[in-house]
């Protein structure tokens, strides 16, 4: 089977890391963004493929942007503080 016509390997990436996970892109300056889409892209300017492009979009909303190495991807959720003792359920 020739390499360019394989489906695309997930099997690389995090666990966390899937269409709709948010993310913070550190190769894109710390810019945090939600997962659109991760596939093939060939890049029209130089031809250039990219086997595993995992494409952003602001949370807000803007510019969508590829992120230029899905190993700088961190997840971008916050996880809630963690209550204080003796706080919950006072009253």
């Amino acid at each position: 089977m020739s390499s360019a016509h394989r489906p695309v390997a997930h099997d690389g990436l995090p666990d966390w890391l899937g269409e709709g996970a948010a993310v913070v892109d550190g190769g894109g300056h710390g810019r945090r963004g939600i997962v659109q889409f991760i596939g093939e892209w060939e890049d029209p300017a130089t031809r250039r493929i990219t086997p595993c492009a995992v494409f952003l979009r602001p949370e807000g909303g803007g510019m969508e942007w590829i992120a230029a190495d899905n190993r700088t991807l961190t997840s971008g959720w916050r996880l809630p503080a963690p209550a204080r003792g003796g706080q919950a359920g006072a009253g």
